[in-house]
């Protein structure tokens, strides 16, 4: 299979630089699927993806889950066409399923000021789980302006507008393979890691 992995894209007029390739996400999803199929052996938990961004990385997540598991979706925006968050939520979707007494394990793309994410989870506790635990690909602790607890984290990240792999930029971009940020010589460069305090 042929994947959209340039070194460099021009989206909306904006030049974007590889900032995460293939293998290390590839790798990443690898281990948080690992960390899950230990935390959750016997649960059958229900992953719900927060869309539109969440779809690419929880496909490629869930095809290393090997616990029993089911998969809904809930939709949210707070970010419209923008490179900066709006300040408030607009709930596009709700869910189908039921997960009252369910373990759900929420999936985002990116955790960035927890708007969102403390948005979802306090609606997702509403509905009465089991337990809620909140997966992200990228975190970034620079941004955060509302406290909520990540159980799962791929990379930390500083401050940065990143592209690709289901993120967009004015819709633009969630098909690429790799992950990108702006090349304007304005952001930090520092290279992304897994945090300390990720789940074993």
């Amino acid at each position: 299979m042929t994947f959209y992995q340039p070194e460099t894209v021009l989206c909306n007029g904006a030049l974007f630089r590889l900032y995460i390739n293939k293998e290390q996400l590839d790798k990443r999803i690898v281990e948080l699927a690992g960390q899950i199929n230990r935390d959750y052996e016997d649960k059958k938990p229900i992953f719900i993806g927060i869309l539109n961004g969440a779809f690419v990385f929880l496909a490629d997540l869930m095809r290393h889950v090997t616990v029993p598991c089911e998969v809904d979706f809930f939709k949210l925006s707070s970010y419209g066409d923008e490179k900066v968050s709006s300040g408030s939520v607009t709930e596009l979707k709700d869910l189908d399923a039921d997960v009252e007494g369910r373990h759900v394990i929420l999936i985002e793309d990116i955790v960035d000021t927890g708007l969102s994410m403390r948005y979802m989870v306090g609606r997702i506790k509403e509905k009465k789980p089991a337990s809620v635990a909140v997966v992200t690909l990228l975190h970034k602790p620079d941004a955060t302006k509302h406290y909520v607890n990540v159980d799962y984290v791929g990379f930390q990240i500083p401050t940065l507008f990143v592209l690709g792999y289901g993120m967009d930029y004015a819709q633009e971009g969630r098909n690429l393979a790799q992950i990108y940020v702006i090349d304007d010589g304005s952001e930090d460069s520092s290279s992304p890691v897994i945090p300390e305090h990720a789940k074993k």
